[in-house]
């Protein structure tokens, strides 16, 4: 939500201390949010790092996009309030809009370019070509149906960032300006994911695997044939009926994150939270066993199971997870606890709020 809040900025905060009113509501909670980036990256890293080579290195420009625009979070939110300068703490206040809006906007191209498959091939010693120019490789990404997935991610994004306004800060014209534009958001995402749903129907090829696949086998890519079919990502929702949960559970979430942001309740947070786990999980869903297909050398597609680390590294990885991850919940849940209540424009502002923003 903070970086939805972040692209929120410039649009519901009009003064000086209403922006300090917003800043401070993600204050307490925006480094702990942005650790989970790092700690996905080192994920994949150690549980696909095929995929995380590949992914890393065909979307370098993309990639650095999106670290550039993350650097300036911290520092935006650090140097803000260093001067009294209006034009200084201006434009800090639009590199954190630039912080919150380009990741946003980036990863859900990389999805979506994801979805349509990557040009990338990989030889006999798992060494990998991305077969398009450097410079032209990122302008190739903005094809029409990835910046659809973006704006869907951008969209989605604003949304969650307007709830969390609307139940975190006090009553008045900001929390007004964030259920409106959010409400607005709301139906943006309703309406294009819906129009991403369609376009993956009638005009983005699948793949599917021809071959029989044995998890257990050793990892190798090329050990597999892959045919590109139309339609072929909406298999798996008649394979397996259950799945048509996840975009049901998308759809529902924008309507109901609509809903609340319009009376101005709690019940557009849980609604933007269920609008984001159904979409991710629809990518999921349609996608399965690809993780990155590819579009140049179909059967260099990588899949959870021929990316993966060994199985020692994944033993490793599940009891670190099972060890330390309700860890983090715990102390995750105590510190929203312990900051929970709705941050005031006299606690940003005044002399209480020498330690805010």
């Amino acid at each position: 939500y903070d970086l939805g809040t972040a692209a929120l900025l410039p649009f519901v905060a009009k003064k000086v201390e209403e922006r300090r009113l917003v800043i401070n509501a993600v204050g307490p909670m925006w480094e702990g949010n942005q650790v989970w980036f790092i700690l996905g990256g080192g994920a994949i890293f150690a549980a696909w790092p095929l995929d995380y080579a590949v992914s890393f290195s065909g979307f370098y420009l993309a990639m650095f996009l999106v670290l550039a625009a993350l650097i300036m979070r911290p520092v935006g939110f650090k140097y803000r309030s260093k001067r009294e300068s209006a034009r200084w703490r201006a434009g800090w206040d639009w590199a954190l809009f630039v912080g919150g809006f380009v990741p946003a906007l980036v990863l859900g191209v990389a999805v979506g370019n994801a979805i349509q498959g990557v040009p990338f091939s990989l030889d006999s010693t798992m060494r990998m070509t991305y077969h398009a120019d450097f410079i032209w490789g990122l302008l190739g990404l903005l094809n029409p149906f990835a910046l659809l997935a973006g704006l869907v991610s951008t969209a989605m994004l604003i949304t969650h960032g307007a709830a969390w306004l609307t139940i975190k800060i006090e009553k008045g014209a900001v929390r007004d300006r964030a259920a409106k534009i959010g409400a607005y958001a709301a139906l943006a995402t309703l309406v294009l994911y819906a129009l991403a749903g369609v376009w993956l129907y009638l005009g983005v090829n699948g793949y599917r695997i021809t071959t029989p696949v044995d998890a257990a086998m050793l990892p190798n890519p090329l050990r597999k044939e892959v045919v590109v079919e139309h339609g072929a990502w909406l298999a798996n929702y008649s394979r397996y009926p259950w799945r048509v949960i996840a975009p049901v559970l998308g759809l529902a979430g924008a309507l109901v994150a609509f809903i609340g942001l319009r009376a101005k309740s709690a019940l557009g947070m849980v609604g933007s939270s269920l609008a984001i786990a159904g979409v991710i999980l629809s990518v999921g869903a349609s996608m399965f066993p690809f993780i990155l297909p590819s579009s140049i050398d179909p059967r260099s597609s990588l899949t959870v199971w021929d990316s993966s680390s060994s199985h020692f590294t994944l033993f490793l990885m599940l009891v670190m997870a099972l060890i330390f991850v309700p860890i983090v919940l715990f102390y995750t849940a105590w510190v929203y606890k312990v900051l929970w209540g709705r941050v005031t424009t006299s606690e940003a502002t005044g002399a209480n709020g020498e330690h805010a923003y």
